[in-house]
């Protein structure tokens, strides 16, 4: 805006008028002239009215703009209505823009979730570099953001410096309240027979603590019992027995509040792992040799074992000159191992045992006896298992999978396969067939061949004679590998192979690892969907489970075979509330029992469900955006605003119009109208004709 003159007459005669003016001033003041000051003022106020005095605005032109229209479709959108109050805001705030000349409205959706939470200002900012006629943002969401920053990025800065306006448009009626719980402190695993210590808190979010609130456990049958009673905003303490190796979950929640906006944050899962206290292992060599290193290596590598290993150097009836006091020996404790503290140990391993009046039978019966009463034994045979006395011809013959005959020895190079029960058992189920060795496992060189076996071949040679044996007996389990050459692998023998994977695999399930059971039942939950699989020691016709679901009801779920493996697998779709609250799911068939349990999808979504315009109301008003509940209320009109005093009002949204000036294009408005200006002439001169009159 700029001040022009367009004069009637020339600039010399407007000079020589004001002369004349001021000339006629003079005289006057010296004659002392009547109602001069009002003449002057009149014939000074007609010369500068001839002068043309104008104000030139200039032309402005609209520019084409965009607005960003943000869309929240984080998982906590899905909590109550959220989702339909803001689609509708959308389809209004969009026929709206359709309405305004020259406004483009884009919509972006931010997906959230993933643990990551909500990023609207990720979004915001990269989408703010793709439109350089950026007016303002509309952000439709319940307020929860997760990468709200101190203040607003440069990007959402107008031409000329200002900040664009953040228009909130939250989807709740107001504050809401939400009472969430929460794990304080949880053991990663508990030994087995010991008490897991968990401690809770109940959070009242968005409300002062201190109410009372219950913490509940929800039993399979449907059923609630009462854990502890709570302070909101205090910690409690819990006690749970771990009474079984493997997981012990916990349905627990809290007691919702009247106006708690979800309970889908009320409920946790506990998950405690049992362990057992230390597997004592008892290793007895027959004689120094390579395999007793690689036990002892691999065993004492396992934190979870205490080995207890003996090698017997020289047996009770070597006859030779050397006084008793200049051995460096100690005597076997025969007594002390198998009688006194035999149940003690979780897995017996004879390696190379030769036997020879070492244990007298009743300590072989001792061992047979401790197997079928729950233990392990592992029987690594080599030459020694030919001679007269080996273990075969002892109390231990019962117990073990195989008899070697007198000619059952096999000398020459062969590479050890699975067989197809080893394709398929946990032991040696997806052991390594490629590596350094090629295609092939590298080479054994020394075997046994049995005439008589029972259990499970995992392993086998090219000709199909037993490696490695499996058997249950009774309540126990018992492994015969027959060979003693696996040690060859460990030294890279043509490469070698898996020999530690396979021996850690084979001394845990025979200490009856819950994970390596070749009969077992597992279930969890991927997705919106509860997977169940049988596994299974041989291919089956399909077979039902039965789901107890965490409301109490009972579900039918048909397990059909899968492909080249002996397992069985069902799938069953859960619903979006199934999952997103934590629950058990209980599953039987024949005498087992598998659990799962959807947990947390998205702990950061489901920490806080309120709607709030705590965290993002700050960055809108620095803005001077404004911030609208959805809920019980008509979505605001959008209004283009020229003069940015003010960019938004109760029921409206303001949106800075873009204009550009026209060059050499001006309107002009005269300072001095003559509709307005001659009757203050006329004014002026009746009051000098007043004056001089009196």
């Amino acid at each position: 805006m700029t001040l022009d003159w367009t004069p009637v007459f020339s600039p010399l005669g407007l000079m020589s008028a004001a002369l004349c003016i001021l000339a006629l001033l003079a005289y006057g003041l010296w004659k002392r002239i009547p109602g001069l000051i009002w003449r002057v003022s009149a014939m000074l106020l007609m010369l500068l009215w001839l002068s043309g005095p104008q104000i030139a605005h200039p032309l402005l032109r609209p520019q084409p703009q965009e607005a960003l229209l943000v869309v929240d479709q984080s998982p906590s959108m899905s909590v109550r209505d959220r989702h339909n109050l803001v689609e509708r805001a959308v389809n209004d705030i969009t026929a709206q823009a359709g309405k305004l000349t020259n406004l483009h409205l884009h919509r972006v959706d931010v997906s959230g979730g993933n643990g990551n939470g909500t990023q609207l200002f990720q979004t915001i900012e990269r989408e703010a570099l793709n439109y350089p006629n950026l007016t303002g943002v509309f952000l439709l969401t319940d307020g929860m953001n997760h990468d709200t920053p101190p203040q607003l990025p440069s990007s959402l800065k107008g031409s000329q410096g200002n900040l664009l306006p953040l228009h909130l448009l939250l989807t709740a009626k107001g504050e809401e309240v939400d009472r969430r719980l929460r794990v304080l402190n949880e053991p990663p695993y508990v030994i087995v027979g010991q008490e897991a210590h968990i401690r809770l808190q109940v959070d009242d979010l968005g409300t002062s603590p201190g109410q009372p609130a219950d913490i509940m456990e929800h039993c399979p049958d449907g059923s609630s019992v009462l854990l502890a009673h709570s302070i909101a905003g205090q910690p409690v303490d819990l006690t749970i027995p771990i009474t079984h190796v493997g997981d012990t979950m916990k349905d627990v929640y809290v007691t919702p509040r009247s106006d708690d906006v979800s309970t889908r944050n009320n409920s946790i899962v506990l998950r405690i792992h049992g362990v057992r206290d230390r597997l004592r292992v008892l290793l007895v060599s027959g004689v120094p040799n390579q395999a007793a290193r690689v036990w002892r290596q691999l065993l004492k590598a396992d934190p979870s074992v205490d080995l207890v290993h003996f090698t017997i150097l020289r047996s009770p009836d070597t006859e030779d000159d050397t006084p008793i006091s200049d051995l460096a020996l100690i005597p076997f404790p025969t007594h002390e191992l198998f009688e006194q503290k035999i149940r003690s140990f979780d897995l017996i391993i004879l390696d190379g045992f030769r036997n020879q009046n070492i244990l007298p039978d009743a300590y072989l019966a001792n061992i047979a006896n401790y197997v079928r009463k729950g233990g392990g034994l592992l029987v690594t045979a080599g030459p020694e298992m030919l001679q007269d006395g080996s273990l075969q011809d002892t109390s231990l013959r019962d117990v073990l999978p195989a008899h070697i005959p007198s000619n059952g020895m096999i000398t020459e190079a062969f590479h050890p396969r699975l067989t197809p029960e080893g394709e398929e058992h946990p032991v040696t189920s997806g052991l390594p067939r490629t590596g350094p060795w090629g295609k092939e496992w590298g080479s054994w060189y020394r075997a046994l061949k049995p005439d008589q076996s029972r259990g499970t071949s995992l392993l086998a040679t090219p000709h199909g004679s037993p490696l490695l044996l499996l058997n249950h007996v009774d309540q126990g389990r018992v492994a015969m590998m027959l060979t003693d050459q696996a040690w060859l692998w460990s030294r890279g023998e043509q490469g070698g192979g898996p020999q530690a994977e396979l021996l850690r695999r084979l001394s845990h399930w025979l200490m009856k690892e819950p994970d390596l059971e070749e009969n077992r039942l597992d279930a969890h939950i991927n997705g919106q969907t509860l997977i169940v699989e049988r596994h299974l020691e041989q291919h089956s016709a399909p077979r039902s489970a039965d789901i107890l679901t965490p409301s109490g009801t009972h579900q039918s779920l048909m397990l059909t075979p899968q492909p080249h493996r002996s397992v069985l697998q069902g799938a069953l779709p859960l619903s979006e509330e199934d999952t997103h609250n934590a629950h058990i799911w209980t599953i039987h068939q024949d005498a087992l029992t598998a659990f799962a349990a959807s947990g947390d999808p998205d702990p950061v979504e489901n920490a806080d469900l309120r709607s709030t315009a705590h965290i993002l109301g700050p960055l809108v008003t620095a803005s001077s955006g404004g911030i609208y509940w959805l809920d019980g209320a008509a979505t605001p009109t959008i209004r283009s605003i020229t003069d940015q005093t003010a960019l938004h009002g109760p029921d409206w949204m303001g949106l800075p119009r873009h204009q550009i000036t026209i060059a050499g294009a001006t309107r002009e408005t005269p300072l001095l109208p003559s509709w307005g200006i001659l009757p203050v002439i006329l004014l002026l001169l009746a009051l000098g004709w007043w004056r001089e009159g009196r």
